[in-house]
């Protein structure tokens, strides 16, 4: 009745998910710049994208936390199923 370890992430997914990232950033980030359009709307769409680039951290960090609150719950549990089951002996006599 082992929880099953969570999968780990390898460096090349790590390394796609971050290039993906960085050229998705940089290629928006370039739009805006050279958009003809006046400074006051690249400076509003430079806001609206550094909105949407920490929204999204924060979501993915928050996503994280609650899955690993769930992990942790869950291996608290299955420490306190494993220690009654070692502790208890069906052929003891009271």
């Amino acid at each position: 009745m082992d929880i099953p370890a969570s999968p780990k992430v390898t460096a090349a997914f790590y390394v796609q998910a971050a290039a993906s990232f960085a050229i998705a950033l940089i290629a928006l980030a370039a739009g805006i710049f050279y958009l003809p359009v006046g400074g006051w709307i690249r400076a509003f769409l430079g806001v609206g994208l550094a909105y949407v680039v920490t929204s999204a951290f924060t979501l993915a960090k928050t996503i994280r936390d609650a899955q690993e609150v769930g992990t942790t719950v869950r291996r608290v549990d299955q420490a306190r199923i494993d220690k009654l089951l070692n502790e208890h002996d069906p052929f003891k006599t009271s």
